[in-house]
């Protein structure tokens, strides 16, 4: 199926140039007619669509490391990430070169191009499939677009990143309740840091492993603990292998796009039984009402709820079943 951006370039509405060209967060579907693969890099810090992209044999790359001829930006769910995007686009560009913007209705794109149109000077735009895409020339964008550290309860984040204006209630309370740490520690979905750094506390840990998909938070999180016991790995936590580790701690995500998807949470549970060692254990913290008790029953011996407090639970299991592949 031909995508918004294929049906704009062919309307003429946009139009990109015969040089190399970035694509900033883009689908793993997307539709290439038209293009040149071998001109485009695709531009993606979240580890399986980064992953997904190569497979399709398009250069990937977590940034804009070569000069470019023009750039489509994909609108993101996060408003603040965007901007960041369009503002790294624009930085580097040469004056006036092409800047894309595609995106849904749901992911904001409406409210974009408002914004866009008061900074930019936006011509004509196509829509097409519940969403839009239009173009404007690179020029300097508003100052507040580009993507400067936030400062979160002492943590540093970026838009973009989950709870990036501070601590999750969920991972606070798995910190509080989460019990004594020793030896080899996995957070599975690390984010930011902030559940590692708590673990780290603890003079027992030997080392504690952060698995994070999102490029930018894991960034964030080498800048939050300098603790030599700390190893970073970007990787998707669903796939993820190493020995088995001690402790497991995690903070599911439950999105894959605006709906809640409890897939992903269960996903994260059986790659957790994997990571746990036979007499190790794994603690999970999880909103109440997301139903991960027959997955953690099929993938523990026992599973206890060590705490429930505003909406979430917290549930610890041990005895893996699959303690490796």
């Amino acid at each position: 199926m031909q995508s918004r951006l294929t049906l704009a370039r062919a309307s003429g509405v946009v139009t990109l140039p015969e040089g190399r060209v970035a694509l900033l967060r883009p689908p793993v579907d997307l539709d290439l007619e038209g293009l040149d693969p071998g001109r485009l890099v695709a531009v993606h810090g979240f580890r399986p669509d980064h992953d997904a992209l190569a497979a399709r044999g398009l250069s990937v790359s977590t940034g804009i490391e070569e000069p470019v001829a023009g750039v489509v930006v994909f609108a993101t769910r996060s408003k603040a990430l965007t901007h960041a995007l369009i503002a790294g686009a624009c930085a580097a560009l040469p004056p006036g070169a092409p800047v894309v913007v595609d995106g849904q209705k749901g992911d904001g794109i409406d409210s974009l191009l408002k914004a866009c149109r008061a900074a930019f000077d936006v011509g004509e735009v196509f829509s097409k499939s519940h969403g839009k895409c239009f173009a404007f020339p690179a020029a300097p964008a508003p100052v507040d677009w580009t993507d400067a550290p936030v400062d979160a309860d002492g943590f540093e984040t970026r838009a973009g990143v989950f709870s990036a204006d501070g601590i999750d209630p969920g991972s606070a309370l798995l910190a509080a309740e989460m019990g004594p740490l020793s030896g080899r520690v996995c957070d599975l979905g690390a984010g930011w840091g902030f559940l590692s750094r708590a673990a780290l506390a603890s003079p027992e840990v030997t080392e504690v492993a952060l698995v994070e998909a999102e490029r930018i938070a894991l960034d964030c999180a080498r800048r939050n603990i300098a603790d030599p016991r700390a190893v970073f790995h970007w990787a998707d936590a669903t796939r993820f292998e190493a020995e088995p580790f001690d402790h497991v701690l995690s903070n599911p995500p439950f999105h894959t796009s605006r709906k809640a998807d409890p897939e992903l949470g269960r996903a994260f549970v059986r790659a957790a039984a994997r990571l746990t060692a036979p007499r190790g254990r794994s603690v999970f913290v999880a909103n109440r009402h997301l139903p991960y008790e027959a997955t953690l029953q099929e993938a523990f011996g026992a599973v206890v709820v060590l705490g429930e407090v505003a909406g979430y639970k917290v549930i610890q299991a041990e005895r893996p079943k699959r303690s490796r592949p």
